[in-house]
């Protein structure tokens, strides 16, 4: 019977030992993270094949911060045929770009920090060049029109804000005005 309860006393300050210590070992990681500002909607710029979405966090603890931005848009092709004689006007499906930017905790200052992240282009001449009229064309895509773009930020590891928005009309070269886009954040 001694034995048993030696065992069980040894057994719960091992335990309460490793939360101790697990706690400790873990980074703060905030409970509240938001778009600072205004409105607290992110700025955006169609650069043609790809997009950018700035702006700042707040609320952010402990930790290394990841902004990832997945866009969605309309590409517009050029076909070209093997005698080097173009076909403007190609509308191939819908393209999904992503970008990420790393900023490390040591830039996030009294919980917070801005970013810009820039997606990649789409990937061009398209494989198989499937907008136009044979694959023995060459697809180009020349511009990208974006209709929505989510951006989601990990601190340590965890996810801590996902900001979904989308862009009505789809987006045109340039800086996106503000009264088209529409987010929603959680």
């Amino acid at each position: 019977m001694e034995e048993t309860m030696l065992r069980n006393k040894i057994i719960a300050v091992l335990l309460t030992a490793f939360t101790v210590l697990s706690l400790a070992a873990t980074p703060a990681l905030a409970g509240n993270v938001h778009l600072k500002g205004g409105k607290a909607v992110p700025s955006f710029t169609d650069l043609g094949l790809t997009l950018t979405a700035s702006g700042a966090l707040a609320g952010l603890g402990n930790g290394d911060v990841i902004v990832d931005l997945t866009a969605t848009g309309n590409p517009t092709a050029l076909c070209t045929n093997q005698g080097s004689n173009p076909a403007p006007g190609q509308n191939p499906a819908s393209v999904t770009l992503t970008g990420e930017e790393f900023i490390p905790q040591s830039d996030v200052k009294n919980g917070t920090t801005p970013f810009s992240v820039t997606t990649q282009p789409p990937t061009s001449p398209v494989p198989g060049a499937p907008a136009c009229p044979n694959p023995n064309w060459t697809e180009t895509i020349t511009d990208v029109a974006f209709t929505s773009a989510t951006i989601t930020v990990f601190q340590a590891g965890a996810l801590v804000l996902t900001v979904v928005c989308t862009f009505s009309p789809p987006t045109v070269d340039g800086s996106v005005p503000a009264r088209t886009i529409s987010c929603s954040s959680s």
